[in-house]
């Protein structure tokens, strides 16, 4: 099992960056990817970017293309998520989500797919 802790979150105003952490601990039995996914109030939670373990496979969702960016550094066990060009309607909760897997170029969209998450950290983009 791993054990998920974001940070990064706070107050932007739109056309700002943030940079989201999640650090990932543990004892994982295999590979596993990671996924960023979000849910503002009285939304459900959606998909925002996921990585693979190589971190050679990315996915994003279509309304964060080309503003977020995810990655991770392996020696510290660490992903990222690089959000620039924030936008009002990126106001959420942020949370990372882990999902173990025999391949190394595994990489999914599902939140339902993901067993191990972390609390979450806020994210408010002001006008």
């Amino acid at each position: 099992q791993v054990q998920l802790v974001e940070s990064g979150g706070g107050l932007v105003q739109a056309g700002g960056s943030l940079r989201l952490s999640c650090a990932v601990s543990g004892r994982p039995f295999s590979y596993y990817a990671v996924g960023w996914f979000r849910q503002a109030p009285g939304k459900e939670r959606e998909f925002v970017a996921a990585i693979s373990w190589s971190g050679a496979r990315t996915e994003y969702a279509d309304s964060v293309k080309g503003r977020f960016t995810i990655s991770r550094d392996a020696a510290k066990n660490t992903v990222y998520l690089q959000m620039n060009s924030l936008k009002s309607e990126d106001t959420a909760v942020y949370s990372c989500a882990a999902r173990q897997s025999a391949s190394r170029q595994y990489v999914s969209r599902d939140r339902a797919d993901f067993g191990s998450w972390g609390q979450g950290t806020q994210v408010a983009v002001s006008e």
